[in-house]
Order: C-alpha cells, then sequence, then structure tokens
C-alpha cells in the first residue's frame, strides 16, 4: 500500500543554474485524488520544480517517486507515459488552426488510408470531450476567433484529453472570467471525485482556499511549509510566502488632485465600443473595472493609438489632440503598461537594460550608434528607483521574475517622463509582495503628479487603489463612482449591465 496514498513524491530535489541555487532539497508530495497548491513569490522556485517534474530540466539531486516507484523524467514524453500532464500559463495553440486540431494535436485519429487521418472522427472525438468537461464551444471553430479567456480554456481542455493521473495548473484562471473560474473549479471537483491529482499554481489566494486541500509553500527555493488549508488562514499563508507581514496590500495614501489631464467625449469604435466618456486627473488613480469583453482594454488601445478611433473627441491639458499611432501618444506624455507583458511590453530575448531604453533609444543614439556607458546608466537608475531585481543590467530579461518584468517596463515608461500612466491588468500573474510593491509605485507616481488609469479584473484592486471607478459593460459606459461609494455590489451591478 503506498504511504498515505502518495501518488507523487519529490524527495531533497536540487537544482542549480549558474550563479543561481534554484531548488534547494525540495520536498513535494500529493495523494491520490488531492487538489495540492503549491505556491510562493516569483522566483521561489515553483515553475523549476515543476519543469523537473515535467522533464524539461534535470535535476541535480534528489527523486521522483510516482506510485511507490522510483522514476528518471527525462522529457515531457517520460513524463506523459508516466501519467503527468501541464496546463501551461502561456498559451500554445495554433491560431489558424481548429479547436479540434489544437486539443487533439499529434494524436489525430488515423482512417483507413495509411497517413490520412479521420476528419470526422477528429471533431466528434473533440466534441465529446468538450462536452464532458461542460465546455460550450464548437471543435470546428479556429482558435485565432476565440477570446484570450476562450484560448485559455482549450489549453485546459487539450490537458485534460490526456487523461493524466496527474495534472499541473499553471495560473489556469488568470485570463478567465468569474463564470469560466467557477466551470474550471467544478471540472477540478470532478476530476478530484474520480481521483485525479491536480498541482495547483496561483497567485490568486482566495481561490487557493476555495478549491485547495494543502499547500505547499516555497521561498527562495526551499519549502518554508506544508499545511492543510483548513488549519490556514490568509495572514499566515502571505506572512510564510514573502517571509514578512504584509499588512498594506493596498499602500493607498491621500493624494492632492489637480486639474484634469485627458478628457475623453464620446469615444466610438464601430463593433468595439461606442460613446465612452471620461476624465482623468493629475494625480488620480482612475479604475476602470467590467466583466471580460466589457471593452476596457480596447479604449485604452485606442486612446494610446495602436487601434484607430471611428469618432469622439481627446483633449490634453484642455487642448484638442489626434493620435493616429502609439508615438503620438508618448509625445503628449502617454504610457501603456499593456495586459500581455511578454507580448506587448517586452522583448524577451533582449537585456533589461535594452528593454528600459526601448521607448527612448533616440536618447542613447549617436549617428547610427547607440552609447551603451549611458544607456547603463540610466538603466541602473530605474533599477535602483524601482528595487529591480536582477544581476545585472546586460541579463537577458526573460530571466527575471514576473514582479521584476513587469518593474522593468513601468520603468520603460518612466524614462520617457510620462505624465499619464496606462496599466492594464499591472499585477496579474505576479506574486503577492510583488503585487504590493507595484500598488506603493503607483501611489508614489500619483503623489508625483501622474494621472492614472488602473484596468483591473481583480475587485480588491480596483477598490484599494482607485480614487474614482468607472464600470462599462459590453463595450459602453455604465457608471461612475467615488471611491467612498465603491462596493463590490455596486460595481458588480453596473457591470453586469443593471442601473
Amino acid at each position: 500500500m503506498l504511504e498515505e496514498n502518495n501518488i507523487l513524491k519529490m524527495q531533497d530535489i536540487s537544482k542549480s543554474f549558474p550563479g543561481v541555487r534554484a531548488l534547494n532539497d525540495v520536498d513535494l508530495t500529493v495523494k491520490k485524488g488531492e487538489i495540492h497548491a503549491l505556491i510562493g513569490e516569483n522566483g521561489a522556485g515553483k515553475s523549476t520544480l515543476m519543469k523537473v517534474l515535467l522533464g524539461l530540466y534535470d535535476q541535480d539531486s534528489g527523486d521522483i517517486i510516482i506510485n511507490g516507484n522510483h522514476v528518471r523524467i527525462n522529457n515531457p514524453h517520460d513524463a506523459l507515459s508516466l501519467g503527468i500532464s501541464m496546463i501551461h500559463q502561456e498559451l500554445s495553440l495554433v491560431p489558424d488552426r481548429t479547436i479540434a486540431e489544437n486539443i487533439l494535436m499529434g494524436r489525430e485519429p488515423k482512417s483507413k488510408i495509411p497517413g490520412i487521418f479521420s476528419w470526422n472522427k477528429l471533431f466528434d472525438d473533440a466534441d465529446k470531450l468538450l462536452k464532458e468537461i461542460g465546455m460550450k464551444y464548437n471543435s470546428r471553430d479556429y482558435v485565432k476567433n476565440l477570446t484570450v479567456a476562450g484560448q485559455q480554456m482549450i489549453e485546459i481542455a487539450r490537458a485534460l484529453s490526456y487523461k493524466s493521473d496527474i495534472i499541473i495548473m499553471d495560473e489556469p484562471t488568470s485570463a478567465l472570467t468569474d463564470t469560466e473560474v467557477d466551470l474550471l473549479f467544478a471540472i477540478m471537483r470532478k476530476l478530484k471525485k474520480s481521483g485525479i491529482s491536480i498541482i495547483f499554481i496561483s497567485h490568486k489566494i482566495d481561490e487557493l482556499f476555495e478549491i485547495a486541500d494543502r499547500t505547499t509553500v516555497l521561498r527562495d527555493g526551499k519549502v518554508v511549509g506544508v499545511r492543510d488549508n483548513a488549519d490556514l488562514n490568509k495572514s499566515e499563508l502571505i506572512a510564510m510566502m514573502v517571509g514578512r507581514e504584509l499588512t498594506n496590500i493596498f499602500p493607498k495614501e491621500v493624494v492632492e488632485i489637480g486639474e484634469v489631464f485627458l478628457e475623453a467625449n464620446h469615444l466610438t469604435r464601430t463593433g468595439v465600443f461606442e460613446d465612452v466618456s471620461f476624465k482623468v486627473r493629475k494625480g488620480e488613480i482612475l479604475g476602470l473595472s467590467g466583466l471580460m469583453g466589457a471593452g476596457r482594454t480596447e479604449v485604452m488601445r485606442t486612446i494610446f493609438g495602436i487601434d484607430s478611433l471611428t469618432s469622439g473627441e481627446l483633449l490634453v491639458d484642455g487642448k484638442i489632440v489626434h493620435i493616429k499611432t502609439p508615438s503620438d501618444a508618448i509625445k503628449l506624455g502617454f504610457g501603456m503598461v499593456t495586459e500581455d507583458r511578454k507580448k506587448e511590453g517586452l522583448a524577451l530575448v533582449r537585456s533589461v537594460k535594452e528593454n528600459i531604453s526601448m521607448a527612448t533609444m533616440k536618447d542613447y543614439c549617436k549617428h547610427s550608434y547607440i552609447i551603451n556607458r549611458k544607456e547603463i546608466i540610466n538603466s541602473k537608475k530605474f533599477i535602483e528607483m524601482l528595487s529591480i531585481k536582477t544581476p545585472s543590467p546586460k541579463v537577458r530579461i526573460g530571466s527575471l521574475s514576473g514582479g521584476n518584468q513587469q518593474k522593468a517596463v513601468l520603468a520603460k515608461w518612466l524614462a520617457t517622463d510620462c505624465r499619464l500612466m496606462i496599466l492594464d491588468e499591472p499585477t496579474r500573474g505576479i506574486d503577492v509582495g510583488a503585487k504590493s510593491e507595484i500598488h506603493r509605485l503607483m501611489t508614489q507616481f500619483a503623489k508625483k503628479g501622474m494621472a492614472i488609469i488602473m484596468i483591473s479584473s481583480e475587485m480588491p484592486e480596483i477598490l484599494g487603489m482607485s480614487d474614482r471607478v468607472i464600470v462599462m459593460h459590453r463595450g459602453r459606459f455604465k457608471g461612475e463612482l467615488t471611491r467612498a461609494e465603491a462596493t463590490q455590489e455596486k460595481i458588480m451591478h453596473l457591470a453586469i449591465g443593471e442601473n
């Protein structure tokens, strides 16, 4: 009989990279039919540990035991053959293929003709799986036509299609609506009931208490605690994660709010949003709330010149402006931290200094040459100002944790001396300690007179950091609330279209 019905035991796992000990004698034990949360700040070692389990990394030392047997996992194929699959945080779908092709890629059902697979069976098998797990998608639709949330659900369906005994879920709810999160949790409970084990990685602490049975906490590559969730509270969990008590995750301060910096009047982009009007003042944090697909991001993309405006008027400091491109917006003092920092905010293969300098590169150029010394001095200034944890400005930014990457994106726009910062989901996918730091920086920016527009799907963030909240529903402005008026109930009533 397995010890305490354990399906997985990782013992004394260590892994080092040049100059960094990522894992130091880490233990992880998962029981059969258990939802086990694995948490820690960015850089704590969660991803490294899971990559060892998937065979993407070789551990330097330690053992992996599955169903009582010592195993060696050399690659992801070995992991799949041992009943281990993973839902990755980063989408890995092929946009120009159908949902069915993405779900069953590499496992297409064969027809009677050698070398040819059966399209009808492919779609039938995919539709059957989608129906079984309660996802209402047509498997013949193309992935590129889905929302980000829809694509995330297809990633989940693909992982479930392997019928694995252990499923790793890395931030699976990061792009999902509340309804989709409820569906995912229902699927997880069904899997648990059938004896499947789930390793659940999330930075959303409330989710961990709702869905997980036990939690392992990593910090600086070491296990600092394994607790039953029934015997754990949120404050204890945060203290274990960050090594200190975070008494104020939302360090909002009273700031003198100045005159209107940006005024938007009757903005319309046909088929996307219509008749949106608002103002944001110097020193103000304006929260923009609404459900997924409400049009929040689309409005900000248009204001920043990424997408074109059909009609409407923009005024900066009381003067009408015409923004056709992001360059126009940057010249007016706008900066925008996009929702997907890895695809739209960073060049992951380039260095930290190059990413910080990206929007101000002309300041470091002389004729056709880049003045490298000047660029390094400037990047060091922002690395120190924002406490970006990096061994050197020359390190590839893709090697940094999510929170430090996000601070580098902020640094990029601060280098432009921007007067308006648009923050689209500024703390998505980063840990609670890094969230607190980002919120602290937002308060500092506001104190210096910067106008801030913050899009967030996290209600505590909207309530904790906003001076005013405007709510959108299906591409339309639905209401405005002062900080004193705003409650979760009032915002949700507006978000679902009720007045």
